[in-house]
């Protein structure tokens, strides 16, 4: 394989040097080059080449495991550990996570609400908790600040908005689109931290004129808010972090295609069966 490997960057690197690298003689490349290509070193180099198109479209996002089944929802017949060594060889690796941080603005708040979630993060049906949580992404124009609710049986994004200011109006957007999309039950579940946004008084104000419960993490603890937080991280890991935004613009455009297209409608999720959320809705009789 490193042999094959030699030959494909052979245009772009030197053959003496490839072969420095990976810690092999020129004469054996040559030896290897000379003699015919065995039918496994084929049939890798055309599964390569199919893993390498499933890592450019899956945005650098997935590992081996998913690669596979990714490869076998297109009727590609392969094994899981034999994807898994192709992978390693050609150094293909997923993204990799970064840590963030969150700023808001703040506003006359009412107290926080009790946490009726409690870390139960699957539940047996859509429109019964949906999560909330903010974030900004830098751009070279200044930050562009980013609102979503996603409906914890789906981990769909149902509502977001996008702003220059983490204000009210920002947080107060996503839900109404969360509100205009879905059929929010008497009775569903909102839950997000106790920023100010969430606990200003005409947030929790909308929030019982539709019927739905405030829940809250605890002050300062993640893993209460753990599926929010994981989206943003996701977000930043396989977007955000790979991008140089020259205009606020640029950025709004990248994320509404993330979320719209690929996250909500393609990307796979090992906690939803390797489905998308939309797939897995679809699969499971959700109606919006």
């Amino acid at each position: 394989m490193k042999y094959a490997y030699i030959e494909a960057q052979a245009g772009t690197i030197s053959i003496t040097r490839l072969c420095r690298l990976l810690g092999i003689a020129r004469s054996g490349y040559y030896d290897w080059h000379r003699r015919s290509e065995s039918s496994q070193s084929r049939q890798d180099r055309e599964l390569l080449a199919y893993i390498e198109e499933v890592h450019r479209s899956s945005r650098e996002a997935y590992g081996a495991v998913k690669t596979w089944r990714e490869l076998r929802a297109r009727g590609i017949v392969c094994g899981k550990h034999r994807v898994a060594r192709l992978r390693r060889q050609a150094g293909i690796e997923a993204r990799r996570k970064r840590r963030f941080r969150i700023t808001v603005e703040h506003h006359h708040t009412a107290p926080a609400a009790p946490n009726l979630v409690q870390r139960r993060f699957d539940v047996p049906s859509a429109n019964l908790v949906w999560v909330g949580d903010g974030t900004f992404i830098r751009t070279r124009q200044g930050f562009l600040h980013l609102a979503v609710l996603l409906d914890l049986y789906s981990r769909r994004v149902v509502g977001w908005s996008m702003g220059d200011r983490p204000n009210l109006m920002l947080a107060l957007s996503a839900l109404d689109m969360a509100l205009l999309q879905r059929r929010a039950r008497q009775g569903l579940i909102h839950h997000t931290d106790q920023g100010p946004l969430y606990t200003a008084r005409a947030y929790q104000e909308k929030l019982m004129t539709h019927g739905l419960q405030p829940s809250m993490s605890r002050r300062g603890n993640c893993y209460d808010n753990a599926v929010a937080e994981s989206f943003f991280s996701t977000l930043k890991n396989e977007l955000v972090h790979h991008c140089d935004f020259h205009t606020r613009d640029e950025a709004r455009a990248a994320i509404f295609e993330y979320i719209e297209v690929f996250y909500n409608r393609q990307r796979r999720h090992q906690s939803l069966g390797y489905l998308s959320p939309v797939q897995f809705e679809q699969l499971t009789g959700v109606l919006d």
